[in-house]
């Protein structure tokens, strides 16, 4: 069972493994994630929380964090343990945090992809978003290109 909870600070250490396994060499730090979490007004970031019963406080298969400022909202990070992707996880994460933006009546909600990384490029594109452009070498060191989503209020 998956819960979806407000991402504590408590809960950096055990994403950790997962952004390094998921981002390499270009993962946020976890200093990155303090700051992300201090920002509480301007920022809304959840845990994807598995437990096999009631009684467990859960493991953190996943996480994802927007940002907003007046009328516009950023998806910040999107992350699901690799052994957990293709079950939902993510796409749970992606709605509640369209759902948030909504909440807070954004006029559109962006976000960077990876141009090779196309499973969330149409997981992106079935909740409304659209490329608009593309960020060349955007990701470092890599080099890799994002291509530029954008989901506009209806």
């Amino acid at each position: 069972m998956i819960r979806l909870e407000r991402l504590r600070w408590w809960q950096i250490a055990s994403l950790m493994p997962i952004e390094h396994d998921l981002f390499g060499s270009e993962q946020w730090s976890a200093g990155t994630f303090w700051s992300e979490l201090a920002e509480y007004a301007s920022r809304h970031y959840l845990a994807a929380v598995e437990s096999s019963d009631a009684e467990s406080g859960g493991v953190l298969v996943g996480y994802g964090g927007l940002s907003t400022y007046g009328p516009d909202s950023y998806i910040q990070t999107l992350g699901v343990r690799r052994d957990r992707q293709g079950a939902g996880v993510g796409r749970a994460l992606l709605t509640a945090l369209v759902d948030e933006a909504d909440r807070r009546k954004v006029t559109t909600i962006a976000l960077e992809v990876r141009a090779d990384n196309r499973v969330a490029q149409r997981l992106y594109a079935e909740h409304g978003f659209e490329p608009i452009g593309r960020r060349k070498a955007y990701y470092q060191p890599s080099g890799t290109d994002a291509v530029v989503m954008v989901r506009r209020a209806s």
